[in-house]
């Protein structure tokens, strides 16, 4: 059987999303394939033991997924042009804009028979938001246009229908590009356990990289008005602060980091034990998501959500009236996602109620099981 083994090669723009987000699509690839990523400098040691322990090869660059550097991209672009020539890999599977534009159009000058680009979420490039913004939005779809030119060896995965549409309406792709769309990355239910949630001391958790688009300004505010009616509600906020277009100002930085507000614990390996202290997860982002991972991971766990009704998020709200999870709140809306705290807090059966129901969905639609054997499909591999 080792003749059909296939080479797959994964290319991202973050190495702290391969076992993330990807863990489990790596170590079910590997029974039966070869693996290897393309990935920026791995900086943790045990993303590196865990890797290697899989068997996976690993080529490291220099990449900024979230920055603009001519310089930095072409270099991307050449060492990637030599790791696919010497590889040849039999399925090329990059994630995430760069990787996804870059790669896909290397990719497809190689000659690689199965081109599988996922979009993990648009981002602020299909918002207007700042002139600077707007040109590297711009930049970003006439890139995605060209490299996602309709071809027989490429297969677009989606991680929600929402984004499929907003590329067809700004006529990026056609509906006669091969075009599929599965239930975000998945969530594993059984590395994030069941635990009910606390109800006497209520506490609210966001967990999110510190960008505008995600909402943190929002959560910011509303922490604010909430604890000055309710001054012993807890929140905190786990996520790191780094360059980004979309970083948040340094003066928001600043009260965050002052603690008078929230709780800022910045970067962590594993959030478990965070939301297994909380007892709602919110996330206030505008737009742009594939699927939510931390809105999965707390519903995994029997989180009651609060999230935005917006692309990505509004998928994880079960609009069952029975059955429902948590609410959805207008982006921006600082005072409708403060009433939905309050609701919780005066309500706190729905706690538990809803974190009960949360974990049921997660379980009949995100459970990482069933995303990837969906996406071992469209990558045509055992």
């Amino acid at each position: 059987m080792a003749e059909n083994r296939k080479k797959v090669l994964i290319a991202c723009d973050s190495p702290r999303t391969l076992l993330d987000f990807r863990g489990k699509l790596i170590e079910e690839l590997i029974k039966k394939n070869e693996v290897f990523v393309y990935t920026p400098k791995i900086s943790q040691q045990h993303v590196q033991e865990k890797l290697k322990n899989l068997g996976v090869t690993v080529f490291e660059n220099h990449l900024n997924g979230s920055n603009v550097s001519i310089l930095s991209d072409l270099t991307y672009m050449i060492q990637l042009y030599k790791v696919i020539r010497k590889l040849r890999p039999d399925i090329f599977f990059p994630y995430t804009f760069k990787p996804v534009i870059y790669g896909t159009i290397i990719a497809k000058l190689c000659g690689i028979d199965c081109i599988t680009p996922m979009l993990t979420g648009l981002g602020y490039n299909f918002t207007d938001n700042g002139s600077k913004k707007s040109i590297v939005s711009l930049i970003t779809k006439t890139l995605l246009k060209f490299s996602l030119m309709e071809n027989r060896r490429v297969r677009i995965i989606f991680q929600n229908r929402d984004d499929y549409n907003k590329l067809i309406e700004s006529g990026i792709i056609g509906i006669k590009h091969q075009a599929f769309v599965v239930n975000g990355s998945g969530v594993d239910l059984g590395h994030y356990d069941y635990s009910e949630p606390e109800t006497t001391n209520i506490s609210f958790l966001m967990i999110s990289r510190l960008i505008n688009a995600k909402g943190v300004n929002e959560f910011f505010e509303a922490a604010k008005t909430i604890r000055s009616k309710y001054p012993d509600i807890k929140f905190r906020l786990i996520g790191s602060f780094d360059d980004n277009i979309d970083s948040i100002n340094k003066e928001l930085y600043f009260k965050i980091q002052s603690g008078d507000t929230l709780e800022y614990i910045g970067q962590v390996d594993d959030v478990r034990p965070y939301i297994k202290n909380s007892s709602i997860v919110v996330l206030p982002s505008y737009y742009g998501e594939g699927v939510p991972r931390c809105i999965l991971e707390g519903m995994a766990m029997g989180r009651a959500i609060i999230t935005s009704d917006s692309v990505g998020c509004r998928e994880t709200v079960n609009v069952s009236p029975s059955c429902t999870n948590g609410f959805l709140v207008p982006v921006k809306n600082i005072p409708a996602l403060a009433s939905k705290m309050e609701h919780y807090i005066n309500n706190t059966r729905d706690i538990i109620s809803y974190g009960i129901n949360g974990r049921k969905f997660a379980k009949e639609k995100f459970d990482v099981n069933l995303v990837n054997a969906e996406m071992l499909k469209i990558m045509n591999v055992g």
